[in-house]
């Protein structure tokens, strides 16, 4: 990743809608959710949501596939995995003792069973 994605990735989690939506989309793996109920689930109007979406899916966090009249919406994790990758790839200059609280903080979340590629 370079740093006009990860810009562009930010910039797309840094709208509260747009963040609720993803940590939604997130919660939801792998089934994903429709369209329909996101909006509805966030409370928000359906155009607006559809432009929220457009905005995740540009920056490469969403992904989409129609399934019948339904547009399924998920989290793509692999460009979640990326981001966070970027964003720790040079964490505390190599110095694991002060990187180590991070990742222990993340690995219960996501056992070794999860797998973000």
């Amino acid at each position: 990743m370079d740093n006009v994605t990860a810009i562009a990735a930010l910039a797309a989690l840094a709208q509260s809608t747009r963040l609720e939506t993803f940590r939604l989309l997130v919660r939801h793996e792998p089934d994903g959710v429709p369209a329909g109920e996101l909006a509805r689930l966030l409370d928000v109007p359906q155009n607006t949501m559809s432009a929220h979406l457009a905005t995740l899916s540009r920056a490469g966090l969403v992904t989409s596939e129609r399934q019948s009249r339904s547009i399924i919406y998920r989290a793509d994790l692999h460009g979640l995995r990326n981001l966070t990758l970027f964003l720790l790839k040079d964490c505390c200059g190599g110095s694991t003792e002060l990187c180590a609280p991070l990742i222990a903080e993340l690995t219960p979340c996501c056992g070794p069973e999860v797998k973000l590629s």
